[in-house]
């Protein structure tokens, strides 16, 4: 698939080692679009970052309007949320963003608002009879003895990238887990430790608005790299938000995720992440929107980004492809940035 005109699309979150920085080189590789981005940190690594054809700092306290601003300066008529955080302020203000004639890439906001509560998203899962850890919220400790011991401890809300994600080995550190959650103002979750045994996997499904699944993917993780895993140890191992390995075909994998994304009526991109338990892919998360490891994707020429726009703005069918198979690695980068280039 190739673009038939330029397209102007703002990314909004554009953090160094971010979503929103692998969503931008995945349509830099592409190629036929105008590139801008907007964040609200002076020091977000993507305002500096020479692909983008220009980027914007855009304002916390009014960010809707400021990041719509940004697009009318751009003349961006696409607009991807380039974060979780993002994606979920940016899909409840899709009403104005229609309005001012700007088409946000994202799935439906109501599933958006559903799937963002890791709680409720279990508690959906398991009445659609999709086989899925226990889950718990935390509110006294036979929260947390229902669910086992050792488990995972996380929020229910803003957990994307394993942020706040702790592997709890007994009742005493799960309890001090849930706590710090509590005082940093979230809801505590308690999951059921899925064995790593079998493979730890990140799905991504693409359904278009019509809820039809048009592609998946599956990349069964390494974790051997520091950089992939969060925490390890005691028997347990909590992945990051850092994904890298094998992509390959994983037909059943990529089944069982298109099974999951019909059940709960999916009409964009989600990222399914899971491990097999009696060859059934169990997933302990599941994020309503473009993954960070896009541009992975990408490379072995499943272009998830770039497909959905080319079906939004022209009408280009998306095509399932075979992707390139082999190991997919990653790493960080550096860039100076001088005192009078921050922006203010």
């Amino acid at each position: 698939m190739t673009a038939t005109s330029s397209l102007n699309v703002m990314i909004a979150g554009i953090g160094g080692a971010s979503l929103g920085t692998e969503l931008m080189k995945s349509l830099h590789l592409a190629g036929g679009y105008r590139i801008f981005g907007c964040d609200i940190s002076s020091t977000a690594f993507g305002l500096y970052d020479d692909r983008f054809e220009k980027t914007f700092q855009v304002d916390r306290d009014n960010y809707i309007a400021s990041v719509v601003e940004a697009c009318q300066q751009a003349d961006a008529q696409w607009l991807v949320p380039g974060g979780e955080q993002p994606m979920v302020l940016l899909a409840a203000a899709k009403p104005a963003l229609d309005a001012a004639g700007i088409g946000l890439i994202a799935n439906d906001p109501e599933l958006i608002r559903i799937y963002s509560d890791k709680a409720e998203t279990f508690r959906r899962l398991a009445s659609l009879d999709i086989p899925v850890p226990v889950t718990r919220e935390v509110h006294e400790d036979a929260d947390i003895l229902a669910v086992g011991l050792p488990c995972v401890i996380k929020p229910a809300t803003g957990s994307g990238g394993s942020a706040m994600v702790f592997f709890a080995v007994d009742l005493d550190e799960a309890r001090i887990y849930a706590e710090y959650i509590a005082r940093t103002g979230g809801v505590a979750i308690a999951q059921e430790y899925i064995s790593l045994e079998t493979g730890e996997f990140t799905v991504g499904v693409l359904s278009t608005p019509d809820g039809a699944v048009a592609a998946s993917i599956a990349l069964r993780r390494s974790l051997d790299s520091k950089l992939s895993v969060m925490s390890r140890g005691r028997g347990g191992l909590i992945s990051s938000g850092y994904t890298q390995g094998y992509i390959g075909a994983f037909s059943d994998i990529c089944q069982q995720a298109e099974r999951i994304a019909l059940a709960i009526g999916s009409r964009g991109p989600i990222n399914i992440q899971g491990r097999l338990r009696d060859g059934l892919l169990v997933p302990f998360e599941i994020n309503p929107r473009l993954s960070a490891s896009s541009y992975l994707r990408a490379m072995a020429g499943h272009n998830e980004l770039h497909w959905l726009l080319q079906y939004l703005a022209n009408g280009i069918p998306i095509q399932r492809v075979n992707a390139r198979e082999g190991w997919y690695l990653r790493s960080l980068t550096e860039a100076f940035v001088a005192p009078e280039r921050v922006k203010a």
